[in-house]
């Protein structure tokens, strides 16, 4: 099979969950033998009419020409519609109907519902990261539960290996509280979690890159009030620290707005980590009763889920449902079956 990854434009400057979810994607079906390229818009040799399938990440405005072009020329494609809304199915659908009228009178004004409803009824199959996202889209958008495949976001094993002592040694700290993400982007919620940090008396490290918004100044003006506060800009995801710092924590925190599902949760999880995560995006699908869950527009309810973390001992429980069911090696397979399902290739 020959395979295509594609996403939007920005997808390696953003350098979040979805660019490490590509990669990871390609370099896993490259070891299992399969003929995988990414899309370069500006490669004339890149023929997708030889594709046997493009595999689309995301749903969205960004997205969307490619994937109208990909169905007008014929070329098949999957999608990993990367979607979530606070709102109910039922509201959804209700939005969307109101909008039928305006799409008479203004031709081409389409809401991010419709553009991510077209994009997945475009695509042969859709497939979301979990049953609440697979929820919002076969009764919010409106397409065929038949079309759609639920397909788990994955972590690298080698998060379980972590040498804590690498952390330890370089910042001189055991045992705090860890937070990896984007610092400025309102999504992440780092503001309200600096603020909930600051009414604990414990270690705190908040690790990741600086978006230049006004809000991450706010994020580091409030951070330098906070002596218990580390702030390390720009780790490598690759960088030996990073597992390091997962391995040496005591808990974990993503209170983010949402996540679908909190892929650094993930990692921090299988190095052994406690976790305290935001209640929305079907985060409990995968961290079961084996975490905190917070009400990331609370910032009592962030102080609350930590402390909770906290005053509970380390068990392995989390540690091996992530090992049994999250490790790429355990998620690639089925994406290959998908894959080969598509195509009409014999499984």
């Amino acid at each position: 099979m020959k395979i295509i990854l594609a996403s939007y434009q920005s997808i390696m400057l953003i350098r979040g969950g979805p660019s490490y979810k590509i990669v990871e994607t390609k370099k896993c079906l490259e070891k299992s033998g399969i003929d995988v390229n990414y899309f370069d818009a500006f490669d004339k040799n890149l023929d997708l009419l030889k594709a046997d399938l493009v595999h689309l990440f995301a749903a969205n405005v960004a997205t969307y020409s490619l994937a109208k072009n990909l169905k007008h020329y014929g070329i098949k494609f999957v999608v990993n519609p990367i979607f979530f809304s606070k709102h109910s199915p039922t509201l959804l659908k209700i939005y969307q109907n109101f909008e039928k009228p305006f799409h008479r009178l203004f031709k081409r004004t389409y809401s991010d519902y419709s553009i991510s409803r077209q994009i997945c009824e475009c695509a042969e199959l859709v497939l979301p990261n979990t049953r609440a996202e697979a929820n919002l889209i076969s009764k919010g958008l409106g397409i065929n539960p038949s079309r759609i495949n639920v397909v788990p976001n994955g972590v690298e094993e080698r998060f379980l290996n972590g040498d804590a002592s690498l952390f330890e040694q370089k910042y001189r700290i055991k045992n705090f509280i860890l937070f990896v993400g984007h610092i400025g982007g309102a999504r992440k919620n780092v503001l309200s979690l600096i603020k909930a940090l600051s009414k604990i008396n414990r270690p705190a490290v908040i690790i990741g890159d600086v978006a230049h918004t006004k809000e991450s100044e706010i994020c580091l003006q409030e951070a330098d009030k906070n002596k218990n506060l580390i702030i390390i800009k720009g780790l490598s995801h690759n960088d030996p620290l990073l597992a390091s710092a997962y391995a040496a924590c005591d808990t974990f925190v993503l209170p983010a707005r949402y996540e679908t599902p909190g892929r650094a949760a993930l990692e921090a999880g299988l190095a052994g980590a406690k976790i305290v995560i935001t209640k929305y995006g079907g985060t409990k699908e995968y961290f079961e009763n084996m975490a905190e869950y917070v009400d990331p527009y609370s910032i009592k309810s962030i102080v609350c889920g930590i402390e909770k973390g906290l005053n509970q001992k380390k068990d392995d429980r989390l540690k091996n449902h992530i090992k049994e069911n999250f490790i790429w090696e355990k998620i690639i397979p089925k994406i290959i079956n998908i894959y080969k399902q598509v195509v009409n290739l014999e499984q």
